[in-house]
């Protein structure tokens, strides 16, 4: 395990890698340690390990392989969301899989991305969750999303109430104006900062502060967790 101390007013985005491949998880830091915007402050050789690092270091993203010793990444996922919901999680797998994006995404992740991938394609997929952007599988993750709102109401009816896990939070500390909601459906639908500029008459970067703003409201850490928030709180009808 390695790691580096944070330093207060840095301005780039910090990232622990947790792979168990020592060459892999050298090739990656290499490739996210380059970018002046980004900064590798952090490897673990398991999920444990990644949540230690979390625990000191509070990264903005997390780099999770999803199969490794110790901890796995979707449990590792679970608990770096239970204790630092503004921590991004971008499971790294070899397969794209509908059941293990479920898993990651009920977690408290991002989205994936494939092992395979092109070093440009993770930069860009890095930034784009950093930057509150479209997370990766946007189709597929709005799908899960739906399963898990149809999950809810099937738990609901079966019992003739909501179960434990159906159970919906307490309410937000602030709660969202009507404009934040219509920009909050519109992006749960999966829709790109740009479309929903388009179909709300604004700027690019009025969305982005909107969402942004939702995203506080709803202390989670990106945009597939704030719409997972939004379908737990009952904001939105599929």
């Amino acid at each position: 395990m390695h790691h580096n101390e944070p330093h207060p007013g840095a301005s780039t985005s910090r990232i622990v890698i947790a792979d168990d491949h020592p060459l892999f998880r050298s090739a990656l830091v290499r490739i996210l340690d380059a970018p002046s915007d980004l900064e590798v402050v952090g490897e673990a050789t398991d999920g444990r390990e990644a949540i230690e690092l979390c625990h000191g270091l509070h990264p903005d993203l997390v780099l999770m392989d999803v199969s490794m010793p110790v901890m796995d990444g979707i449990q590792a996922t679970r608990e770096i969301n239970a204790e630092n919901p503004k921590t991004s999680v971008l499971i790294l797998t070899a397969h794209a899989e509908h059941r293990l994006l479920m898993e990651a995404v009920r977690a408290g992740a991002a989205g994936y991305i494939l092992k395979g991938c092109h070093p440009d394609h993770l930069l860009d997929a890095v930034r784009r969750i950093l930057g509150g952007g479209t997370p990766l599988d946007q189709e597929l993750a709005l799908q899960l999303i739906k399963d898990l709102a149809n999950g809810q109401q099937h738990g609901a009816q079966a019992s003739g109430a909501p179960s434990e896990k159906s159970r919906r939070p307490p309410p937000l500390s602030r709660p969202l104006t009507d404009r934040e909601l219509e920009v909050l459906k519109l992006l749960a639908q999966g829709r790109t900062n740009r479309e929903i500029a388009r179909e709300l008459l604004v700027s690019v970067g009025t969305v982005k502060a909107y969402v942004q703003r939702i995203i506080a409201k709803l202390e989670v850490s990106d945009r597939t967790q704030a719409a997972v928030k939004a379908t737990e709180l009952g904001l939105l009808s599929w």
